[in-house]
């Protein structure tokens, strides 16, 4: 498979696919967006992307949902960390959420040479894998279990998390739960929905304690469009659980321009529990991923995974979450939170 068939296929001169894949920002959107749909569809590898094969590579890729996101932040750093300690370099991508973002990824990882990639990307993993593999480019799942035995993984046990984020809040005495999710395609939102109705379940209250609100993405803009929606309900809850951290900081600058108290009036229970949920106006409860850790555990897979005359053993690695209490739910500091 070489330059001519994707020319040939995607309707374009080779001159421009050579722009496409060296000086991409001088070709319209809509002809680039073709041919790297065209490269990702057909497998096309750069001559240069055989060095991906070769295991004396230095450096290493992450693959994350978005940068701005800082959870994300901190499990490429964790990356970063495991990948200076074995001497190699990284190279992050971010926002691969469609096809042509991804095939815009594949292209560029095809012609450098990397070792491998940890991939913490939610959007389109099902191709993101399968450009993977098809371009020979050994990687590792991060935040997330790997979808076949082939490739080793490292997640967090997010049923546990969503358990133990809404049996605090029913210790905590309330009975009108609202749990504020995300995009139902991830999994990880689906985790924390039967973990949420577990604890539920488990207090002997009936399902409809937790009535769920969900949210079109997982931002602080989704969260305070989410938290509006909250204050026209005609059954307000007295507490929410929210799907991550961002959304539980956007529900909570809806609350405060309303004019309500947290906790007071609505209890808030986050998730991920990045660096913003303690500095908040009113320290957010939220049940913390390990994300540095993670990605580094998943560095370390990828550089055992691609060891010279070694075959790869791959593991699957599950990390326990751990609910961290503050003011957002009891109303005063906890030792928890010290």
């Amino acid at each position: 498979m070489g330059v001519k068939d994707v020319a040939r296929e995607a309707g374009v001169s080779l001159g421009t696919v050579s722009n496409v894949l060296n000086r991409p920002e001088i070709v319209a959107d809509a002809t680039r967006t073709r041919v790297l749909s065209v490269i990702d569809s057909l497998g096309y590898v750069r001559a240069e992307g055989a060095r991906l094969r070769d295991m004396a590579s230095s450096v290493v890729a992450v693959m994350v949902p978005d940068l701005a996101n800082p959870f994300y932040a901190a499990l490429a750093s964790g990356v970063e960390a495991a990948a200076r300690e074995a001497d190699l370099g990284i190279m992050v991508c971010s926002g691969a959420r469609d096809p042509a973002g991804i095939a815009r990824h594949m292209a560029l990882l095809s012609s450098h040479q990397i070792r491998g990639a940890v991939l913490a990307s939610a959007e389109g993993i099902g191709r993101t894998v399968s450009a993977l593999r098809r371009n020979a480019v050994p990687f590792v799942m991060a935040d997330q279990h790997a979808p076949q035995p082939s490739a080793s993984s490292v997640g967090v046990d997010d049923v546990a998390g969503g358990h133990a984020a809404v049996r605090h809040l029913i210790e905590q005495g309330h009975r009108a739960l609202v749990y504020l999710s995300g995009p139902d395609r991830l999994q990880q939102i689906r985790d924390r929905r039967r973990g949420a109705l577990d604890a539920v379940a488990a207090a002997g209250l009936p399902p409809t304690s937790l009535r769920e609100l969900p949210c079109y993405d997982l931002t602080v803009a989704a969260g305070k469009d989410a938290g509006h929606r909250i204050l026209g309900l005609p059954l307000r809850p007295t507490a929410v659980f929210c799907a991550n951290d961002l959304l539980a900081l956007g529900v909570m600058q809806a609350l405060y321009e309303a004019g309500l108290r947290v906790p007071d009036d609505i209890a808030l229970v986050g998730y991920d529990d990045i660096e913003f949920a303690a500095s908040a106006v009113v320290p957010l409860t939220s049940v913390r991923r390990p994300a540095s850790l993670m990605g580094h555990r998943a560095g370390q897979l990828l550089v055992a995974d691609t060891v010279q005359d070694t075959s790869p053993r791959h593991r699957h690695l599950v990390l326990s979450p751990e609910l961290v209490v503050r003011r957002s739910t009891t109303g005063s500091p906890s030792r928890r939170d010290r």
